[in-house]
């Protein structure tokens, strides 16, 4: 799969990603926008203690961080991407962000429990395929950032619907 990098990029990157995901405040849990294309998206996130997701680890003698987001929200770190790159298409063409709705996911792995408070972590996308219907297949993965050419600490392939426009706002 081939990610978004910084060299192709087209609007002045990074900035903060909430301006492309159509969440409420404290539901957007991604930072900032580093790079996006046609086939996909780039992010990145700080964890912190006081995060939504934000819960108790384990001891650390027992040498897990004292506070961590449970591995199952990488999926939605995913999503949030997915739903990022969908707005900062929309920007390209002028348009605002649209609904989309994750359906479901094919495969997540997360080889962690918990994703450490304060690592800063980066979630990329591809866009697979988008089907006329509004249906799309991405694959995705999490990396830390301060172990370049790791293995991903997580991965996913999700199903996500957008529907037309028009459809967004029917009753």
């Amino acid at each position: 799969m081939t990610y978004a990098s910084p060299p192709d990029i087209a609007l002045a990157l990074p900035r903060p990603i909430a301006e492309y995901v159509p969440h409420a405040a404290g539901m957007c849990l991604l930072d900032t926008l580093i790079a996006a294309d046609e086939h996909g998206l780039t992010a990145r996130l700080a964890p912190r203690a006081d995060d939504l997701f934000a819960e108790a680890a384990g001891a650390p003698a027992a040498g897990m961080p004292a506070q961590g987001i449970p591995g199952w929200v990488g999926i939605e770190w995913l999503a949030q991407a997915v739903a990022a790159w969908a707005g900062w298409q929309a920007a390209q063409r002028g348009e605002s962000s649209a609904m989309g709705v994750l359906v479901g996911s094919r495969h997540y792995t997360s080889c962690r429990p918990h994703f450490s408070i304060g690592v800063t972590f980066e979630v990329r996308i591809g866009c697979d395929c988008v089907a006329a219907n509004g249906l799309g297949q991405f694959s995705g993965e999490i990396l830390a950032v301060d172990t370049p050419g790791a293995a991903p600490l997580a991965e996913g392939r999700l199903t996500i619907y957008q529907p037309p426009q028009d459809a967004a706002h029917d009753p």
